[in-house]
């Protein structure tokens, strides 16, 4: 962690870790909020990133089995070649970096690494399904760069992208140094994905070039999203179908067509952290971006709700696809 912490906020780590509610005194009214207990730390103490922990993505793209193509710009015409070279990804001062460099590579204008807690051959590092995931970071801006700090499932149990699901637990623009995102994928397989999500906009003058600590709390039919610990979004509709017609997603007709709710937020997910150079979600960069574009990570946590879980929340509202 950051040298440069205050005591006050190991004290809160502390306090979280074990599990510790404040008093509630003359708050008698209010729910008492869920008490967590830390499963999984990277605090990023050491010299170099933690192989047993992490993994890399590397390249500009991935080979679509269900197409039989190679997909470049990670579907997203993103412009960055992404590598595990030091240049790209290192730890200093107890803080990991992950570095975008505008460079040519593999035919890319732009270097730049992306982590993850799965390792390339598809076995696992570190996954877990449901809890709290808790990311404290500080963002790189400028015009078409994208920081992200995300999840996927381990296993894709009902298909490919996006039938088995995506967390976003924060992605953002560069350009818009002033909000971050907080999105969820699901649906059938692309082309007929679905996605919903909600913007947070810092108060005052805050930004995402400052420390600020994101985080998700998932269980069995919501999600809810945090920004500092201010909630700013709760998602309990979703659905996932795993119907295909020629390897691609087929809409779902009926309700036999969708998987079992909560599908296909019910399974473990891993952890991904990145920095993307351009494409379609926020234009490419141009003359005013700076490079090397910079996101320091200080902490990840990951914890397990005491007591457990329960049976999953009946489904929101919202429209099937299958529904007039």
């Amino acid at each position: 962690m950051l040298r440069a912490t205050c005591w006050c906020s190991i004290v809160l780590a502390f306090t979280a870790a074990v599990g510790f509610v404040p008093s509630q005194t003359n708050r008698a009214a209010e729910p008492t909020p869920p008490t967590w207990k830390l499963t999984w730390s990277d605090e990023f103490e050491g010299k170099e990133i933690d192989k047993a922990k992490w993994d890399f993505d590397l390249s500009n793209g991935f080979y679509n089995y269900d197409a039989n193509q190679w997909i470049s710009g990670w579907g997203n015409n993103e412009l960055q070649y992404y590598t595990r070279e030091p240049d790209n990804a290192f730890v200093k001062e107890g803080a990991l970096h992950i570095r975008a460099v505008k460079e040519s590579s593999n035919g890319c204008g732009y270097t730049s690494a992306r982590l993850k807690t799965r390792k390339r051959d598809g076995s696992a590092l570190f996954n877990q399904k449901y809890g709290k995931f808790e990311f404290r970071a500080k963002l790189p801006t400028g015009k078409g760069v994208w920081p992200a700090l995300w999840m996927l499932p381990q296993d894709d149990k009902y298909g490919s992208w996006a039938s088995s699901g995506e967390i976003d637990v924060m992605e953002a623009r560069g350009q818009e140094p002033n909000k971050v995102l907080g999105t969820l994928h699901y649906g059938s397989r692309w082309p007929l994905n679905a996605n919903t999500g909600k913007d947070y906009v810092f108060p005052k003058e805050g930004t995402i070039a400052d420390f600020h600590t994101y985080a998700i709390e998932w269980e069995p039919g919501e999600i809810s999203w945090f920004v500092d610990g201010n909630k700013y979004s709760t998602q309990s509709f979703w659905w996932s179908s795993s119907k295909v017609e020629g390897g691609k997603g087929a809409k779902p007709g009926k309700e036999a067509d969708l998987n079992p709710w909560p599908a296909p937020f019910d399974q473990p997910f891993y952890l991904v952290m990145n920095v993307a150079v351009g494409g379609k979600f926020l234009g490419n960069p141009d003359k005013t971006t700076s490079f090397p574009a910079e996101m320091v990570v200080d902490y990840v946590r990951v914890y397990e709700k005491v007591g457990g879980y329960g049976k999953p929340k009946l489904r929101g509202e919202g429209k099937l696809p299958f529904e007039k």
